[in-house]
């Protein structure tokens, strides 16, 4: 019985596991399209530029100056590419941080609720009456 229960509760964890890895999947996509289509262009129309076509050439044969053509041309160092999924990572990073903080802080509470005692059952406390009572007829 013990045994087919683990089980069960093992299919639920890797069904837990599995749409936590789609909503990360979903989540990794928001934050993508956040930094790629507002976050990165804000910051380009401040200092007017346009982080993702920072790329150095790695050979005489690139001389387009857009990233997607310079590919075409021979080897490139896209760094403003990695500094968008830089940012990216940031954002994740901040968001699961305070998602972990939080639920820290509700297992802290949740903690403290269970370590206070439990006022003693109205049984208990007349059992106890009784017994200081048997003790001072003795």
């Amino acid at each position: 019985m013990i045994k087919e229960f683990k089980e069960f509760a093992l299919k639920g964890n890797v069904v837990d596991l599995a749409i936590g890895v789609i909503i990360g999947a979903a989540f990794g996509k928001i934050v993508e399209s956040l930094v790629g289509d507002i976050i990165m262009p804000l910051i380009g129309a401040i200092g007017s530029v346009d982080f993702s076509n920072y790329f150095i050439g790695l050979n005489s044969a690139v001389t387009a100056p857009v990233l997607v053509d310079a590919k075409k041309q021979g080897a490139v160092l896209a760094y403003g590419s990695f500094l968008t999924i830089a940012v990216n990572f940031m954002i994740i990073a901040f968001v699961l941080f305070m998602v972990v903080k939080g639920i820290n802080r509700l297992k802290r509470k949740e903690a403290a609720k269970a370590a206070e005692p439990a006022p003693p059952a109205q049984d208990v406390v007349l059992l106890g009456e009784i017994r200081d009572l048997l003790k001072q007829k003795a």
